[in-house]
């Protein structure tokens, strides 16, 4: 079952009420301000406070210097990281937070090809690998990108000059290591594909499964000494081959792709030119294997599917690289995470006029937008389990009552799929399982529902 309170108020506290801020009287502002959000994700600020004072206290909030995007995250990423047991998956990615440059705001830096406006958020979103119940965040870092330098700029200034690809190894290293009877599992697309990288994987003693982007660097393999990567995978043996459901995409029609898979252990070696890090750090040479997945007989007009991955997994067999390519594939719930964050939570058009703000307003969303996500994870998991043992008894009288249809609400899965349906879900019987756009719609309109009958026994009362 996800890690996901649904009453808002205790989760606002178990998210925001260890925040450290400075001062305790912030750390409650916090909470109370999480509520409000968490009940309507998507509004402006003067739409989710309701009065006047209370958005004053939210801006002052968010004016404050101690009031810091890590400072509002940490205790949600601690709670996270604190898995005893199991193997989980850590999915990480970067998107760029755009407030366009047609706004006048203090402090952004270049996005896009230079012509946007605003920040970049690399975020570790943890997952459990069977289930794909979304824990949270584990890790997240806000950064700006430099403006592009001179044509001119020397050798020695562009090795002192930060890469922007460092972000990988600093969220690695926030994460940290597991506990001694967990384990950690990073899965990354071809962006982290660099020896450094590797390096902060093994020094935090975390797997991975990372897409190659660096195809044709040379390897050492047992049997065919240093070789190309391609050049190592294309010489080996079918391992074994399976068909893949792919989505229609852009110019591409729904298809269904063969796939064959190939797979092979090799030794990463260490680049002839190292960073300051990699001098430091000392790591040499990394085993791995390599996993092949690609795509044969595809139509004349599609790009045919192919990844390279590397892994930390010993992959033996057939199954062991099934299990692979199963992490792999699960790389775009990090993706709906930040389209959770930008389309849910409306991140994007936030209207404050510095970036300190918008980067503290983005800390409290960004845990929001785990939440949101975290409904579609339920109602997916255990949709037979009896709802009383997950949602809150008013809740579910109130749903029935509010709805259109009759009979009692027995399942997790009646009740969610009903909270869509008050959010538009048609419910057709080609329409497929709730998204968390129409659950999260539902939601606010029951939140509104339960606030009116609480205000009215009070009152009445």
């Amino acid at each position: 079952m996800a890690n996901l309170e649904l009453d808002v108020n205790r989760w606002a506290e178990q998210q925001f009420g260890t925040c450290e801020l400075g001062d305790r009287r912030r750390t409650k502002r916090a909470v109370r301000l999480a509520v409000a959000v968490a009940a309507h994700p998507d509004g402006s600020t003067p739409d989710q406070t309701e009065t006047w004072s209370d958005c004053k206290a939210a801006y002052r909030l968010f004016d404050q210097e101690d009031v810091t995007f890590r400072g509002l995250c940490q205790p949600h990423w601690q709670a996270t990281r604190a898995q005893t047991t199991g193997t989980w998956l850590l999915i990480g990615d970067t998107t760029e937070i755009d407030f366009t440059k047609y706004r006048q705001i203090d402090g952004l830096g270049p996005t896009g090809d230079g012509g946007g406006r605003g920040f970049f958020l690399h975020s570790s979103l943890m997952i459990n690998p069977e289930s794909e119940e979304i824990v949270g965040l584990a890790a997240a870092e806000l950064f700006h990108r430099q403006p592009v330098p001179r044509k001119n700029e020397s050798s020695a200034a562009k090795k002192k000059r930060a890469r922007e690809s460092e972000v990988w190894g600093r969220v690695i290293d926030e994460v940290g290591p597991p506990l001694p009877a967990a384990r950690f599992v990073h899965v990354f697309d071809a962006g982290a594909d660099n020896y450094e990288v590797y390096c902060h994987l093994q020094q935090q003693r975390c797997g991975w499964v990372v897409r190659a982007a660096q195809k044709h660097r040379v390897v050492h393999a047992a049997q065919a000494g240093r070789v190309p990567l391609q050049e190592l995978v294309s010489r080996q043996p079918v391992a074994g081959t399976y068909e893949l459901s792919l989505r229609t995409r852009p110019h591409q029609p729904a298809r269904t792709a063969h796939i064959e898979v190939r797979i092979a252990a090799l030794t990463m070696p260490a680049p002839a030119n190292k960073s300051e890090f990699m001098k430091q750090c000392g790591i040499q040479d990394i085993p791995m294997w390599v996993v092949e997945a690609r795509e044969v007989s595809a139509p004349q007009d599609v790009e045919p599917l192919h990844w390279v991955l590397l892994t930390s997994e010993a992959v033996e067999d057939f199954d062991d690289a099934w299990n692979v390519i199963g992490w792999y594939e699960k790389r775009p719930l990090v993706e709906e995470y930040h389209k959770c964050l930008k389309t849910g939570c409306r991140v994007e058009d936030r209207q404050y006029e510095t970036s300190a703000r918008l980067e503290r307003v983005t800390g409290l969303l960004s845990v929001v937008a785990v939440r949101l996500l975290q409904l579609k994870s339920v109602a997916r998991e255990t949709p037979d389990r009896p709802a009383e043992e997950v949602v809150p008894q008013p809740w579910i009288r109130m749903l029935e009552c509010v709805r259109r249809e009759r009979r009692p609400l027995l399942t997790v899965g009646e009740f969610f799929r009903s909270l869509a349906k008050l959010g538009g879900f048609l419910g057709r019987k080609h329409d497929g399982a709730p998204g968390w756009i129409t659950l999260w719609r539902g939601f606010k309109k029951l939140n509104l529902c339960l606030r009116g009958a609480k205000a009215l026994r009070q009152k009445c009362g």
